[in-house]
């Protein structure tokens, strides 16, 4: 997607620090997502990811949605999104999170570029 400069796979939204995979506890997989505000907004990357987000109830804290936001206006631009989804879809309550930015830990090595490598052999 031109403007975005790096997407890194890990770990937001917990309390305990440097979780794995396998010690995953509280915290949420994530996307870290490096951009260049002067080609692409935030707002823009919101609207993408709407695009394959689900919202569904139910799904364990690792699995759940979320958007993390960084200060008010994004949280505003989070929160419009998700009003909208649900205007969308016609419905009342979609399962998705919105939270403001917590420590980010880079997950193992094998989960970055996941698809790349599955699928390229890489």
């Amino acid at each position: 997607m031109k403007g975005v400069v790096d997407c890194i796979v890990g770990y937001s939204g917990g309390m305990k620090a440097n979780p794995t995979y396998r010690s995953i506890k509280d915290s949420t997989e994530s996307i870290l997502i490096e951009y260049d505000p002067r080609i692409i907004s935030y707002s823009d990357i919101l609207n993408y990811w709407k695009r394959s987000a689900h919202g569904y109830p139910g799904m364990k804290r690792q699995y759940r949605s979320v958007i993390f936001y960084g200060n008010a206006k994004q949280e505003v631009l989070a929160r419009d999104l998700v009003e909208n989804m649900k205007l969308d879809k016609g419905v009342k309550e979609i399962y998705i999170d919105i939270e403001s930015l917590t420590p980010f830990y880079r997950a193992e090595e094998y989960h970055q570029h996941y698809m790349k490598k599955r699928f390229r052999g890489e």
